[in-house]
C-alpha cells in the first residue's frame, strides 16, 4: 500500500454500527433539544422547515465524528481525512455525461416499480406525503438535497465504506457494489432504491478512479439539483414529462450517453491519480 497523508483505515461491519450509533445519537440530540425547547419556550420546533435539515446535519455529523474518533484514530494513528483536490477540465466533460446518462436510465427502470394496488399503493402515498413535506420550502430542499446531502453522503458511503472496504482487500468493482447497495437502502423506498444503486455506482466509479471526493459530491449535487428543480417547476420527478417525450427515448439517449462517456472515461482517458 502506497504511503499516502490520509489514514488507510477499513471498513468492517463494527464501522457500521459505530456509524449507526453515531446517527442514532446525533439525532436522539436533536429530539431532546427540542423536548427542552417546548417545556421552556412552548413551541415545538419539528414545525419549522429548518428542524428536519439540522436534524439531518447533526445526525451525520455524529456518525462521521464517531467512525474517526473509534475506529481511525485507534487504529491508523491519524485523524479522518480526505482528498477533496479539483481536477483537470477533460475530467469534468467526461464525469457529467456520464452520470446524465445512468440518470434517464435509472428514471426508466423506477418508472416500471407500481405506485398502485395493496401495498405499493398505500407505500406511495405515505412516500409522497412525506416528500411534500420536506419540499414546502425551496430554501431549504436546496440546502438540504443539493448541499448537505451530497457532502455528508458522499463522504459517509463512498469515502468511508467504498475505500474502507477496499482497504481492507475487497475489489474494487464489488466495494463499489457494496457500497451503492447500501446507499439504496438507506432511502428506505424501492421508488429512490434502484436510482440509488445505479448513481451510486457512478459516483463509487468517479471516486475510485480520481481518488478525489469532490467529484463525486458535485455529481450527487447535480443531481439533487435536477430532481429539485423538477419537483419545484414541474410537480413531478420526471425528465420524460418535463422534456415531453417518450420512457423509451429517454432510456435510448440515456444508454448512448452512458456507453460512449463511459468507454471514454474507463478506456481512453489514461490519466492516473493518486491519493498521496
Amino acid at each position: 500500500m502506497e504511503s499516502s497523508k490520509y489514514p488507510q483505515f477499513t471498513f468492517t461491519w463494527i464501522g457500521g454500527v459505530v456509524l449507526l450509533g453515531g446517527l442514532f445519537v446525533g439525532t436522539m440530540f436533536v429530539s431532546f433539544f427540542n423536548i427542552f425547547w417546548m417545556f421552556v419556550f412552548k413551541e415545538n420546533l419539528q414545525f419549522k422547515d429548518w428542524f428536519f435539515m439540522l436534524s439531518n446535519a447533526a445526525g451525520f455529523l455524529t456518525a462521521i465524528a464517531f467512525f474517526d474518533f473509534f475506529i481511525v484514530r485507534p487504529t491508523t494513528k491519524r485523524k479522518l481525512n480526505f482528498n477533496f483536490s479539483p481536477t483537470n477540465f477533460y475530467t469534468y466533460f467526461l464525469i457529467f455525461p456520464l452520470m446524465i446518462g445512468m440518470m434517464f436510465i435509472s428514471e426508466f427502470i423506477t418508472a416500471q416499480i407500481p405506485t398502485t394496488g395493496p401495498f405499493f399503493g398505500k407505500y406511495y402515498e405515505f412516500f409522497s406525503e412525506l416528500m411534500n413535506q420536506l419540499t414546502d420550502d425551496p430554501v431549504v430542499m436546496i440546502i438540504t438535497a443539493v448541499i448537505m446531502a451530497p457532502i455528508f453522503e458522499e463522504i459517509i458511503f463512498r469515502g468511508i465504506i467504498q475505500k474502507g472496504l477496499i482497504n481492507k482487500g475487497v475489489k474494487p468493482w464489488k466495494a463499489i457494489v457494496y457500497a451503492s447497495i447500501i446507499f439504496g437502502l438507506v432511502h428506505g423506498n424501492p421508488w429512490q432504491l434502484v436510482g440509488a444503486v445505479l448513481l451510486g455506482c457512478v459516483l463509487g466509479l468517479v471516486y475510485f478512479k480520481t481518488k478525489s471526493l469532490l467529484l463525486p459530491m458535485l455529481l450527487h449535487g447535480f443531481n439533487n439539483l435536477c430532481s429539485s428543480l423538477l419537483i419545484t417547476y414541474t410537480k413531478n420527478e420526471s425528465f420524460s414529462e418535463a422534456l415531453k417525450v417518450s420512457e423509451w427515448i429517454l432510456l435510448a439517449v440515456g444508454i448512448v450517453l452512458f456507453s460512449l462517456f463511459y468507454y471514454l472515461f474507463r478506456k481512453k482517458y489514461k490519466v492516473h491519480y493518486s491519493e498521496i
